[in-house]
């Protein structure tokens, strides 16, 4: 076991490795004295652990509610019927939110731990490669409204981390390259020797080794800037055009992959304007070739950046974009949206 502690405006424990899930009770126990819990997951993960993880807190009176999976039930209807579930079970903030399943579980299962009482503890449990190095930590949580992602959200700190790759032996192919897209971004803004290890080695035989240092690297960031002000937004990278792509797609391009492409686009617009040394989409793009991940979009690219209009990350007329000057070597640049179109 390999534990990280996340330094933020409320600190927690990032616990990872093999089988620390059986460790969970005593964990929560470390953290948090309640005596209720409420497990939120959905109907694809519900089936694979609901009964395992119930069995884990048996300890606890625990309520239980799944939602239906995939991002079209990333919503405020989703938010509701989650919100009204833990006032019926009359949780109080004394008592524990578990968050498991993938990104858009802890997204959602945070925003309405925020949102309840105006706020109660929730612990997250990834259950999915991209939740693992990415969005299980850090506290953004947020769900989608019709004018695009992540447009409704809070920032709220989970009060414990649980990330066992065990979870990643039911994950089908098409979830594990969804977390490359976030992998392979790691490597870009940060780390050198993390790409060179995505271009040489096998992952997978090296996925407890990534999936540590990636956390490392996203804590380093939301220790820096834990409200996403300045250095935070570095994690960005690839994420405004990903967001776009999604939401063009109609989110049949899941986010991960969404935001491999968004990476690609970017910097190939970056070194049409001498901002990013050339290459770097090239070495970008055989990474995605590599693991056999989407490498474009069916559209006008044009329309892409007109969609771009709506990012939440728009400060007036201008947007902060993520660059790469170089692999592993990032920085915001300040620009009118305009030129971007």
């Amino acid at each position: 076991m390999k534990n990280l502690y996340i330094k933020t405006s409320k600190p927690y424990d990032v616990k990872t490795g093999a089988g620390e899930i059986n460790n969970l009770a005593t964990y929560i126990k470390q953290v948090k004295q309640c005596n209720k819990i409420a497990i939120v997951t959905d109907d694809v993960v519900g089936k694979l652990y609901g009964e395992k993880i119930k069995n884990l807190l048996c300890d606890y009176d625990v309520c239980y509610k799944e939602f239906l999976h995939g991002e079209e039930h990333k919503n405020m209807a989703t938010v509701a019927t989650l919100l009204e579930f833990l006032a019926q079970n009359k949780l109080t903030r004394g008592d524990l939110v578990v968050a498991l399943g993938g990104g858009i579980v802890g997204d959602v299962a945070g925003f309405v731990s925020a949102s309840y009482l105006r706020g109660v503890d929730f612990v997250q449990i990834p259950t999915t490669l991209l939740s693992m190095v990415d969005s299980s930590v850090g506290g953004k949580t947020g769900v989608n409204l019709s004018c695009g992602k992540n447009l409704a959200g809070a920032f709220h700190q989970p009060c414990l981390v649980v990330c066992d790759p065990d979870f990643l032996s039911t994950l089908p192919e098409q979830e594990f390259k969804n977390g490359l897209g976030e992998v392979i971004k790691y490597g870009c803004i940060s780390d050198k020797s993390l790409f060179d290890l995505l271009e040489n080695s096998d992952i997978r035989q090296n996925i407890e080794e990534v999936i540590y240092t990636c956390i490392k690297i996203k804590a380093n960031f939301v220790e820096q800037d834990e409200f996403d002000n300045g250095e935070r937004q570095k994690l960005n990278f690839g994420h405004t055009l990903g967001h776009a792509i999604e939401k063009v797609s109609d989110y049949k391009i899941p986010h991960g992959q969404a935001v491999g492409v968004g990476m690609k686009l970017v910097c190939q617009w970056a070194e049409n304007q001498n901002l990013t040394k050339k290459g770097c989409a090239d070495k970008i793009d055989k990474l995605l070739e590599k693991f056999d991940m989407v490498r474009d979009v069916d559209c006008d690219h044009k329309d892409l950046w007109q969609t771009v209009t709506n990012d939440k990350k728009l400060k007036g007329k201008n947007i902060n974009l993520v660059l790469i000057k170089d692999i592993a070597d990032c920085y915001l640049y300040n620009l009118e949206i305009e030129k971007l179109i």
